[in-house]
């Protein structure tokens, strides 16, 4: 999961005559993880649905929540896609390449299916007073495909990203020499047509996204089930592709560069905007999501949200481009914070909920808890061997840190 060591790009070709260590990016792939986890958190004191619900559920953050929902999972297919570029052109063979992502991304799966999630199933059903207490017995039906609850069970719930990620990568894996030369090559030059400029950066790139809002959304539904999400699929294939194509072009990098100032307005702009309207002028605000205005609505929301990610990218440019000890710990740690986080939100929650301590005391106690469980099961998991593997712990030193493309010529 960390992006792999691999020499420069100038302009889509590659540059042998320098490469620079590119630590933002494994800065941005733990900033995203950091806010998935606080996220999550989140979504136990809002309306929506979730496993399981605080006694002080509301509104209160549901807007500051949907500030980071349209761009938080893409920024991180993007990512993805900008480390697979890099492991597949140091791959001895593609087919070695998938056999690797198989072993590292699908044996965390099977264990989050079998034991890690199992917990997130059992307390919603308690919580919604489906079953009796005794998780044990609970856990013997959860394996079974009998499916004797209202849930698919074994299921992912929130490693769908880990799934998706690995079914793209076996996707792309046959036709890995072809993507490589096209990158290098017509990939490029069209890459550069499109995003070589800062505003066309801005603008073009947002094009398919909308088009899939507008067509796909309203049919397709997000499931996270893998089967019939097709909507999802193309969102998340399509910034998990561009990521990859991106990912040596120096040129696509120069122009994230520039247009830092203009994506700051525009994401700022338009976010506050957003902010604003729903919390003040809510019955305003959801109508202009029917109707003549709902398309312009989905063009800005696009817009706000890949304009959010390149002020990411330009600022991580900019003052994260550095090592630290910090970085060294987190790269090897935050993949097993992902594994474990949202199991221990879910059971933190139902207990603490219970004893009506009070909103925020609540918060800061699930919040804390939450980050100290990934914290001290990383800390106990990565000195076990036989279980490093199975979730997300590449060995002692935690993986190496980014080699990427220099940006600026």
């Amino acid at each position: 999961m960390a992006i792999a060591d691999a020499p420069g790009a100038l302009d889509g070709a590659l540059d042998t005559r320098r490469a620079a260590r590119r630590y933002d990016l494994d800065w941005l792939r733990v900033i995203a993880f950091g806010l998935l986890i606080f996220y999550h958190v989140g979504m136990f004191y809002v309306r929506w649905d979730w496993h399981v619900k605080s006694v002080y559920a509301g509104p209160a953050a549901e807007p500051l929540m949907l500030l980071v929902n349209p761009w938080r999972l893409a920024l991180l297919f993007f990512i993805s896609g900008v480390a697979v570029r890099f492991a597949t052109d140091k791959a001895s063979s593609p087919w070695a390449f998938a056999g690797a992502r198989l072993y590292r991304l699908g044996l965390p799966v099977l264990m989050g299916m079998i034991v890690v999630v199992a917990p997130q199933s059992y307390f919603e059903l308690r919580q919604a007073g489906a079953i009796e207490p005794g998780y044990l017995a609970f856990w013997g039906n959860y394996l079974k495909l009998e499916q004797l609850y209202p849930m698919i069970t074994p299921t992912w719930n929130h490693l769908w990203y880990v799934v998706y990620l690995l079914v793209y990568i076996l996707l792309i894996t046959p036709v890995l020499p072809l993507l490589r030369r096209f990158a290098e090559g017509a990939g490029a030059t069209a890459l550069g047509a499109v995003a070589g400029g800062p505003v066309r950066l801005l603008l073009l790139i947002t094009i398919p996204f909308i088009i899939y809002e507008m067509t796909l959304t309203p049919h397709f539904p997000t499931t996270h089930n893998l089967v019939n999400d097709w909507a999802n699929h193309a969102h998340r294939f399509t910034i998990f592709m561009l990521g990859y194509f991106a990912a040596k072009h120096a040129g696509f990098w120069r122009s994230v560069d520039r247009v830092l100032p203009l994506a700051a307005v525009i994401a700022v702009g338009l976010g506050a905007l957003r902010l604003y309207a729903r919390s003040y002028h809510y019955d305003f605000y959801a109508g202009l999501f029917e109707g003549a205005s709902a398309p312009v609505m989905t063009m800005l929301i696009t817009l706000y949200a890949w304009s959010a990610i390149v002020l990411l990218f330009g600022l991580a440019q900019r003052f994260l481009n550095r090592p630290s000890k910090a970085l060294t710990y987190l790269t090897g740690a935050v993949f097993c914070y992902y594994i474990l986080h949202q199991t221990i939100t879910v059971v933190a929650g139902y207990y603490l909920t219970q004893l009506h301590l009070g909103a925020w005391p609540e918060f800061v106690l699930v919040a804390g808890i939450t980050v100290g469980g990934c914290a001290l099961g990383y800390e106990i998991l990565r000195r076990i061997p036989l279980l490093r593997v199975f979730f997300g712990i590449k060995g002692k030193s935690g993986g190496a840190l980014a080699r990427l493309s220099p940006v600026r010529a």
